[in-house]
């Protein structure tokens, strides 16, 4: 009891040393971790930088005289370096940890009090923060410390309570990969919660002079669902969230598809200003946290699309400072580029080509062209999607038909991403499956990928290409009006053709794409397509245009009835 009577703003201080120096110990190994909510492998970094910096804060804002440390001088002077510094979710949940602290360290002594009260305050700050709480991260692991020491007496020695804490938070991060799909398709822990397991166990080591005596928690389980295709993507990938690419895994179910994480300080504002904030962020992108350090002073983080959106909307809230924005794609490209070298394998020599397609016909067209396939059918293809396949394939070259599927911007971002010294990505442009279909025809792995794909490039563009579909909508176009029911054809993007009969529409429309000459007329028929529409629209084109080859694949994708290639 002795030692309990000491325990002044010192102990504090020793806390965050210790807590570094394990930080630092394991820092590599809760970065191998992370996989939620983005796999940028820097969770360990984040909490690592955001306690050095409330470490560095002690001297800054408790004074220099470490004889006479104050509890509550200590106590606020980590928490407003944490805030300040915060880096990440991770790092702005420990500032929120540090907060807590601060906020229930009202006597002259660090106790079972100052712990207890502590720990409820802080869960409720990080509730507060974060516009999502999901299960099974950080913020769990945090709640089941605070429960597991609420009831304690305020007389219960700091030990007990210290002990209690940090067991309960080792046990809750076993059971992480069962709450979160992302962690158990992973077949790992919550990274920010083992790193929030390491500064409790520090604090442990502060009070009573050595660390827990607990058996080692397995940091890695057994895979809840295995990867697709047992880990070797052959034939057809549907568009699902696998196990092989955690960065689609969101609280909602929703794919992320964020490419910054922006962060930054607020001073002169108030919870009205940022209440507005928080709901501009939400707008923008995810994984919004919001936390002040008591004093008028917050630090911001969200991850979005537009850096710079962010950062006005931070600006109507206040004065705004230690601006932070990365790049996911970029970040991931630095870290394959700074990976150990590996051996490259005789199949990963040979040249891959991913096709985004729609349609099972479409699909088993490609794939019987020697194509890797991602599906599009039921929503658009993500950016990490993309780059989740490319990585799979293991090849040192890959040629993308993205088949229309993405814009030009997203692609050369995954094209950024994947490319590093031993792996090169091609991007070919092709609007549509039938462009895709030309390019494949030329393909020949023997030449060298530049020319490879500057050929199979050329077959595509020298396609012309239109698409036929059922307006189900009453809408204005360049030839007119057209109402629910009608025929629409389009060449390239734009609409051409308007006709209450469908079978006109698509007559008319092969007309007008043959219009200029072409040999041989591709024609992949969708789902909805009338039965014996293709018949009918190849006696067509052999009446009206004479000598014309037309091939016929029943494509089954959704939306067009079909597409049309002229070569």
């Amino acid at each position: 009891m002795a030692t309990e009577l000491l325990m002044d703003g010192r102990v504090l201080e020793s806390w965050a040393r210790t807590a570094v120096a394990g930080l630092e110990a394991r820092c590599e190994e809760i970065n191998s971790l992370n996989v939620f909510p983005i796999p940028d492998a820097d969770t360990g970094t984040n909490l690592l930088f955001t306690m050095r910096e409330a470490l560095a804060a002690i001297d800054q804002y408790a004074g220099h005289d470490r004889g006479t440390r104050e509890v509550r001088q200590v106590a606020v002077a980590l928490a407003r370096g944490a805030v300040v510094g915060a880096r990440g979710n991770s790092g702005a949940i420990l500032s929120q940890v540090l907060r807590g602290v601060a906020d229930a360290a009202v006597t002259g002594a660090v106790d079972t009090r100052t712990v207890r009260t502590g720990l409820l305050m802080a869960i409720n700050l990080v509730t507060d923060a974060m516009s999502c709480v999901v299960e099974g991260t950080i913020v769990t692991v945090l709640r089941c410390a605070a429960v597991a020491v609420a009831e304690f007496p305020d007389d219960a020695p700091i030990a007990d309570t210290a002990r209690a804490a940090a067991d309960a938070a080792a046990a809750a991060l076993a059971r992480t990969p069962s709450q979160l799909d992302a962690l158990g398709a992973a077949g790992v822990v919550d990274a920010g919660g083992l790193g929030l397991v390491v500064i409790l166990d520090a604090f442990v080591t502060a009070v009573t002079g050595s660390p827990p005596d607990r058996a080692p928690i397995a940091l890695h389980v057994p895979r809840r669902t295995p990867p697709v295709h047992g880990g070797e993507l052959v034939g057809v990938v549907r568009q699902r969230p696998a196990a092989w690419d955690v960065s689609m895994h969101q609280p909602n179910g929703a794919h992320s598809d964020q490419d910054f994480e922006v962060m930054y300080l607020v001073t002169d504002s108030d919870e009205s200003r940022l209440s507005v904030l928080r709901s501009s962020l939400d707008e923008l992108g995810d994984s919004v946290v919001i936390v002040g350090d008591g004093d008028g002073g917050w630090s911001v983080h969200v991850h979005c699309m537009n850096a710079g959106a962010a950062v006005e909307a931070g600006l109507a809230a206040g004065g705004i400072h230690g601006i932070r924005i990365s790049s996911f794609l970029v970040d991931a490209r630095d870290q394959r580029l700074r990976a150990s070298r590996v051996s490259i394998l005789p199949d990963q020599v040979k040249r891959g080509i991913v096709a985004v397609v729609a349609g099972d016909g479409a699909a088993e067209l490609f794939a019987s062209e020697g194509a890797t396939v991602l599906r599009c059918d039921d929503a658009p293809v993500t950016r990490a999607q993309l780059l989740g396949v490319i990585r799979q394939m293991g090849r040192r070259e890959v040629l993308v038909l993205p088949n229309g599927a993405l814009s030009a911007q997203e692609l050369v971002a995954v094209s950024a991403a994947a490319r590093d010294a031993e792996h090169e990505v091609l991007l070919l442009a092709t609007s549509t499956m039938v462009q895709g279909l030309a390019s494949l025809a030329v393909h020949d792995p023997d030449r060298e990928a530049a020319d490879d794909a500057f050929a199979m490039s050329e077959a595509a563009a020298a396609t012309r290409w239109g698409s036929l579909r059922i307006a189900h909508e009453r809408a204005l176009t360049y030839v007119g009006t057209c109402e629910p029911g009608d025929g629409i054809g389009l060449m390239g993007h734009e609409v051409i053709v308007i006709e209450p009969d469908v079978g006109a529409a698509g007559r008319r429309l092969a007309d007008l794409v043959l219009g200029t000459g072409g040999d041989l007329v591709t024609l992949l028929m969708g789902a909805e397509a009338p039965a014996g529409f293709d018949t009918d629209l190849t006696d067509h084109i052999s009446r009206r245009h004479p000598g014309v080859e037309v091939m016929i694949y029943q494509g089954g994708q959704p939306g067009d009835l079909l597409q049309l290639g002229v070569e």
